[in-house]
């Protein structure tokens, strides 16, 4: 069992860009049998505020708890076992309606640009969670994240001047960064998280 301590940090210095790819996973025990974690960034103890992957073995769970800040989280793969990503207590308290998206038969929209599709998932205050789909061969025009933008990659390989960012890889980048993404022949499908690390 691993119970996280009050003071547990990790990843949480907000003004650095951080990139994990998932050969740099580094799954923890919670304190429920079956189920793991993979801490992307952690701020307090085992309520805190966070960013994780969740990995559920078949018949396990977690007891029932309630989401002070609330809960987001998207099912990267499976029902009886899952895997899925989460993020903790980073909800405005006035941020409290209920939503449910099936990504699965959602419409898409079109994009900015041609070559992208969009799912609009979330928005509130100068935040927005959206799926981006891109087709392969594509480039972005190079542009700056005001309050910060996070993006976890789903399927295909991301890329940016900085290097490749295969399926499974996080990265978090700070308010006023800038960079020039693109596809290759494989495309892209990411979670585009934007406006909230301010």
């Amino acid at each position: 069992m691993d119970i996280l301590r009050q003071d547990t940090r990790y990843n949480a210095v907000f003004d650095k860009s951080v990139v994990i790819r998932p050969e740099e996973y580094q799954w923890l025990p919670s304190p429920m049998p079956g189920v793991a974690r993979m801490m992307l960034d952690h701020v307090g103890g085992e309520v805190a505020r966070a960013t994780s992957i969740v990995r559920y073995q078949p018949n396990s769970a977690f007891s029932s708890h309630s989401h002070d800040g609330g809960e987001e989280y998207l099912v990267l793969k499976g029902t009886e076992g899952a895997t899925i990503f989460v993020k903790l207590h980073q909800f405005a308290e006035e941020d409290n309606e209920q939503i449910q998206i099936n990504t699965q038969s959602d419409q898409w929209l079109s994009g900015r640009l041609e070559g992208l599709s969009v799912m609009p998932i979330h928005k509130f205050a100068g935040g927005q969670v959206t799926l981006v789909k891109w087709a392969p061969n594509n480039q972005f025009t190079r542009h700056q994240h005001w309050n910060g933008e996070e993006i976890l990659v789903l399927q295909g390989t991301f890329y940016d001047e900085q290097g490749s960012y295969p399926q499974g890889s996080w990265l978090r980048n700070p308010h006023l960064s800038e960079h020039t993404p693109y596809t290759q022949d494989e495309g892209a499908l990411i979670y585009v998280k934007v406006g909230h690390l301010g």
